[in-house]
């Protein structure tokens, strides 16, 4: 049985200090922040990122993973373990990377290509797994993972253990190919993120797209991921925490449903 608990991405609110962030999020009933590499835990400050987490885990929340900036085969090795020294400092048992150039369609590589991205994957993936932390590639336009068979393709290049797909759909992504999509992809997804957007990606509120979502996160597929699992709000209309406070009410109320559902599949027949 899937169940997803209510995450945030730290990168919602760029420009709001970690403190409010974390304020905003057990306000709203948020029970985990993946925080951001380039604004609020920049790579290289270790110090800095034992405060974020001393700050998250004091209110009570999870930090569900390090969203890095890493982009192999643009960044290598050496910028990895800067990253993965402060995913350690932070407490993030996750690293999210970004596969391939940015901004460049999976479309565009070579065969040879592919396989360099892939191969420095996995050696990123070995000096993680050391440290006991995962990887979770950014399923993205623009990326090796923006439409199904590139990224199962590259999933099968990697090869690895250790290494799984965010998952999200792509804006305006209707709602009976998403599900087609997350299936085919589902076995080796570990989080969510959540947003509303269209195809032009105009941002609305949640509830405009709530029905979208709780038919989604229903019908998760099983998953090889070992850990939590959380569905993740990011980017909200406006950048506003006032919207945010009314997604996150949405939101919780959305997997709450979700959670009833799987309960109710798992009941044996005629159980009470």
């Amino acid at each position: 049985m899937t169940r997803f608990r209510p995450g945030l991405c730290s990168v919602t609110f760029r420009t709001l200090a970690p403190r409010t962030v974390v304020r905003l999020a057990a306000e709203c009933g948020i029970a985990g922040i993946e925080w951001g590499g380039d604004v609020h835990v920049p790579p290289g400050q270790p110090d800095f990122a034992r405060h974020v987490r001393r700050l998250t885990e004091d209110a009570g929340l999870s930090v569900i993973s390090y969203g890095s900036y890493i982009a192999p085969p643009s960044d290598d090795e050496q910028a990895f373990a800067t990253v993965l020294e402060t995913a350690q400092a932070l407490g993030a048992p996750n690293i999210r990377i970004w596969p391939g150039s940015r901004n460049r369609d999976s479309a565009t590589y070579s065969p040879d290509e592919r396989a360099h991205a892939a191969a420095l994957i996995r050696r990123m993936a070995r000096l993680a797994d050391a440290v006991s932390v995962t990887l979770g590639l950014e399923y993205h336009p623009n990326s090796l993972t923006d439409e199904r068979a590139s990224a199962q393709r590259l999933m099968a290049e990697i090869d690895d253990p250790n290494v799984f797909l965010y998952w999200q759909p792509r804006p305006g992504l209707p709602l009976d190919e998403a599900l087609d999509e997350f299936r085919a992809v589902g076995s080796d997804t570990s989080h969510v993120h959540v947003f509303a957007w269209d195809r032009e990606k105009t941002r609305y509120p949640l509830a405009d797209q709530r029905d979208y979502w709780t038919e989604i996160l229903t019908n998760a597929p099983a998953t090889r991921w070992p850990g939590e699992r959380f569905a993740i709000l990011e980017f909200v209309r406006d950048d506003s925490p006032e919207q945010f406070r009314a997604d996150a009410a949405v939101f919780r109320q959305v997997l709450e449903e979700v959670q009833l559902s799987e309960e109710d599949k798992a009941r044996p027949p005629g159980a009470a």
